[in-house]
Parts: structure tokens; C-alpha cells; sequence
């Protein structure tokens, strides 16, 4: 089985984008949303995205954004790919796709969650991604039931998110099916608010990468 990728969301410290980019992430996260702890505007600066191995996918993530503010972002930031993280709708999807723009759209998932919600973007997101359900736009530190996960994710390639810590790298080699695409890191490996722990990221990492999913 192929190896699950993995994101690291939330950067805003250089010294510590640094640190992590040397692990070298799949994808690394820059939240663009002025409400979230981690936003990265006035924090990290176009030039600091631009130094990153171009091997690292740089994602930019947005909250009930407009496509047009959206698209302005990508080309400021040279953003590789976006992740549309609120109520973003299928036409908001498909008008930053006709651009040329890579689309992860994110879902909070709990047990009220229906297929239906989610169908409108098969055709319009290049991946999906599955949080948890809270009052907010993650960020939360919790899980959702993974279980759910099988009748969601319509064949489409997909991140999981949602408390994963650093503890959970042996459960997630477990996982039978579906096998996440790539798996996004986030607070639980936090020391603050977009800082991360390098040397947590780097173990759980090392986990990930040497094993093939069971």
C-alpha cells in the first residue's frame, strides 16, 4: 500500500517554519483566515513561502473567502494549492479551478454529517479533507469517529484531520480502510498557536514513512 502523505498546518514562526520544512513535509499550511490563532499575514512574508524546497506543497488555507480574494492570495503567496475550509459553495470550487487553482475542500464531520452534504463537490475539489465538528473552523485538538469515513469520501483522495497527536501514528498505521491521502498535524503537536514541535513531528513522521499501512 502506498505511503500516506503528510501536512503540517498552521506555520506562522520562520525560525520554526524552518525547523519543520527540514522534516520535509509533503505539504506545509498557511491559514489565511484573520480570525484563526495561526493566521499568517504580517507573520510570514511572500519571500519566506518562496524559500521552501519546491518539493514542500504550499497550501493556503481560507475560511468564506472570496474566489477572487482567494485567487489574489495564491498569486502573492505562490501558493501551490488551496484548502477551502468554511461553506465554500461548488460554484465558488469550480470558478478557482477554471484559474488553474488546486482545491482541497474540508468538511467537519460529525454524526449528523450526510453524503448528500457532500456529493455537490465530487466534481469540483481535487481532495477532500474531514475534521471534526465544533463551533469553529478547526484548529479544535479533537476527533471525529473515523468509522464515518466510509460512506463520505466517494472514491475522492483525501486529508484527515482532527486531533491527530503525536500518540496516534501507530492506530493510524491500523486503519484498514479508507486510507487517508495524507494526514494534516496541527495543534496537538503545538507549543503554542503555530508553533510547532519539531521533534514530535520528526517521531511521528519517522513512524509514517518507514511502515506501509497494514
Amino acid at each position: 500500500m502506498k505511503m500516506v502523505k503528510i501536512k503540517v498546518c498552521g506555520m506562522r514562526n520562520r525560525e520554526n517554519l524552518d525547523a519543520v520544512a527540514a522534516l520535509k513535509p509533503d505539504f506545509l499550511g498557511f491559514i489565511f483566515y484573520p480570525r484563526s490563532p495561526r493566521y499568517v499575514v504580517g507573520k510570514l512574508t511572500p519571500d519566506d513561502l518562496a524559500s521552501l524546497d519546491p518539493a514542500i506543497q504550499k497550501t493556503g488555507v481560507f475560511v468564506n473567502e472570496t474566489a477572487e480574494k482567494v485567487a489574489e492570495i495564491v498569486r502573492k503567496y505562490h501558493l501551490d494549492l488551496v484548502q477551502l475550509h468554511g461553506d465554500e459553495t461548488p460554484e465558488t470550487c469550480k470558478i478557482l479551478q477554471q484559474q488553474g487553482i488546486r482545491i482541497i475542500k474540508a468538511f467537519r464531520i460529525d454524526h449528523t454529517i450526510r453524503r448528500e452534504r457532500i456529493l455537490p463537490y465530487v466534481d469540483c475539489a481535487d481532495w477532500f479533507l474531514f475534521d471534526t465538528a465544533t463551533a469553529g473552523f478547526g484548529g479544535s485538538g479533537k476527533k471525529f469517529d473515523w468509522s464515518l469515513l466510509a460512506d463520505l469520501t466517494f472514491g475522492k483522495p483525501f486529508f484527515l484531520s482532527g486531533g491527530i497527536g503525536p500518540d496516534d501514528a501507530a492506530i493510524l498505521k491500523k486503519m484498514i480502510t479508507p486510507v487517508p491521502y495524507a494526514l494534516d498535524l496541527n495543534s496537538k503537536f503545538e507549543t503554542e498557536p503555530g508553533y510547532k514541535n519539531a521533534k514530535q513531528l520528526e517521531d511521528f513522521i519517522k513512524i509514517i514513512r518507514t511502515e506501509d499501512y497494514e
